[in-house]
């Protein structure tokens, strides 16, 4: 997900995308430790969304 539209959403759906993308990236985590999860390029992106999403809400925080 892109860090525009990251920053259009309030902090309550930026709550509820973290939770997403946490419990996604635990998925993928099992998958792959299990051999079933055949694109692992889906855990660094997975990562990856998580930390844009947690710096948007520390931006947000600072700014208000």
């Amino acid at each position: 997900m892109k860090t525009v539209d990251l920053r259009k959403l309030s902090a309550g759906e930026l709550q509820d995308k973290l939770t997403q993308f946490s419990a996604e990236l635990f998925k993928l985590r099992f998958q792959h430790a299990t051999a079933q999860l055949e694109k692992t390029a889906r855990l660094p992106r997975t990562r990856k969304d998580i930390a844009r999403v947690l710096t948007v809400l520390k931006e947000k925080e600072r700014g208000a």
